[in-house]
């Protein structure tokens, strides 16, 4: 064997992971809301991987018990790969517990409204997705976002999202909170690392969706194009919502909370082809579009 010849080679990438927002620096509340959305959606979070942002905590004195929680954590499947966001102490923390440092997310841009009087969109989310019918609202102390750090687009705003996790019918009030909006259209390419939201309203995308990108909307997602990133329609729970593709290469697709994570790939029925993704109870169905 020619000793010089290289066995590895070191490059970037871009990968979907879970973003668990962190709220509170009481481990203990943590884990017992953990421990119910688990219960709720067992197999939510088998073997992806989860990256803590602590940006809500960073002002908190101390650190939190990192081991103790990736500890925690692991018993249930979820798998800690780093952490973002935070104070120094607590980043420091979490490298000597064995978790790695991912650069600080951007803060997004949040799409224009219309003057009709709503509050702040960040606090919805919050709410929305901490408080189901079996926990209490005074407990929300995190927010699970499958989305990766985004960049401002050029042309079309875009916003962080939290898609639903809890499947329960009895959530009228996720759906009372979403305001019809004009269908809305894009007609530039979706780069990698780019994040599209369209706020209570379906999106149309009229060009390619790379790999990295990130398209949310409270309705329908089409894409007249190849989609090679990540759609997550009816983020606030409706679970009618559909996603029509011209070119399924997705890397994630999720409709109401439930999403599929395409590792290994796509099926063959669907890859590379004209589809649409439907929910049929708690299951994401595939079909292609044409024979």
């Amino acid at each position: 064997m020619n000793s010089e010849a290289p066995v590895f080679k070191i490059k970037t990438g871009h990968l979907p992971v879970l973003l668990l927002h962190v709220l509170t620096t009481d481990l203990e509340l943590l884990k017992a809301q953990l421990a119910l959305r688990l219960r709720q959606t067992p197999d939510f979070f088998a073997s992806t991987p989860i990256v803590l942002e602590l940006t809500a905590i960073a002002d908190s004195a101390g650190a939190p018990d990192f081991s103790g929680l990736v500890a925690f954590m692991r018993e249930h499947g979820m798998c800690a790969s780093g952490v973002t966001g935070g104070s120094e102490d607590q980043r420091a923390a979490a490298v000597k517990s064995g978790l790695g440092l991912y650069p600080d997310a951007q803060i997004r841009i949040a799409m224009r409204r219309s003057t009709d009087g709503q509050g702040d969109a960040s606090g919805e989310h919050r709410a929305a997705v901490a408080t189901t019918a079996t926990s209490p609202p005074e407990a929300a102390v995190l927010q699970v976002q499958p989305e990766l750090p985004g960049l401002s687009g050029e042309s079309a705003s875009v916003a962080p999202v939290q898609p639903e996790i809890s499947r329960d019918a009895a959530h009228p009030a996720a759906q009372e909170r979403a305001v019809v909006r004009p269908t809305l259209v894009i007609d530039k390419p979706v780069r990698t690392g780019q994040s599209i939201y369209a706020e209570g309203a379906n999106l149309v995308l009229l060009a390619i969706a790379n790999a990295g990108s990130e398209l949310i909307a409270d309705g329908d997602i089409h894409v007249y194009a190849p989609l090679r990133g990540k759609a997550i329609a009816g983020a606030h729970g409706n679970q009618s919502a559909r996603i029509f593709v011209n070119r399924l290469e997705a890397e994630l697709l999720s409709i109401a909370g439930c999403f599929k994570v395409f590792e290994d790939g796509l099926p063959e029925a669907v890859r590379g082809k004209p589809a649409q993704i439907h929910l049929e109870g708690n299951r994401l169905v595939m079909q292609p579009l044409l024979d």
